[in-house]
């Protein structure tokens, strides 16, 4: 068997445990969002060169084929595949408790970008934010386990935070956008 099958030629695709699907289907759409966001990550592998941030987005790109066979296979019995659970939100809240200690909480918003490693961090944080709406149209086709819907919402704040100290740890400034485009009103009116 090749690579092509010709099953999807007619916008149609197979989903575990499913049978056969259009391929604009919000399971689809949300299977697609999770690869993309791990192609996204595959990116930033390639560019950033500190080992520890390397070792991070690696096993997040693990998580996410976990996230991947929970989705695909949230019609079979709950133990035939790897789930996300609670013990993957806990290691990313960790994660993520570490890096504030060390950097604090920002105040205001701040621009994406900086280094180039923050400024793929922060597309892998936005792009992880589209798969988690894709998730939630998701949901109203099947049933997504809650602790994959946390895992996702928690691992956007990750990659903020991710991004945040790629900056900090070079000491370059976050920048704050700036609002100068309202139009002032004249007087009188």
């Amino acid at each position: 068997m090749g690579v092509y099958t010709k099953v999807g030629d007619k916008g149609r695709t197979a989903f575990f445990g499913c049978g056969m699907i259009q391929k604009d289907d919000p399971r689809i759409e949300a299977l697609g969002a999770v690869d993309e966001l791990n192609s996204v990550i595959g990116v930033t592998l390639a560019m950033v060169s500190d080992k520890e941030l390397q070792d991070v987005l690696t096993k997040i790109q693990h998580d996410l084929f976990q996230v991947g066979a929970d989705l695909a296979g949230s019609a079979l019995e709950k133990k035939a595949l790897p789930r996300i659970t609670s013990v993957h939100i806990q290691e990313v809240e960790q994660a993520i408790d570490r890096i504030e200690e060390r950097i604090g909480v920002p105040t205001k918003f701040i621009l994406p970008g900086g280094t180039q490693a923050s400024a793929l961090l922060h597309l892998c944080r936005a792009t992880t934010r589209r798969s988690e709406r894709e998730l939630v149209k998701a949901k109203g086709v099947i049933e997504i386990s809650p602790d994959l819907m946390i895992y996702v919402n928690r691992l956007s704040d990750f990659f903020f935070m991710l991004a945040r100290q790629a900056n900090n740890e070079v000491n370059v400034k976050e920048q704050q956008p700036i609002y100068k485009y309202f139009e002032e009103k004249k007087s009188g009116e």
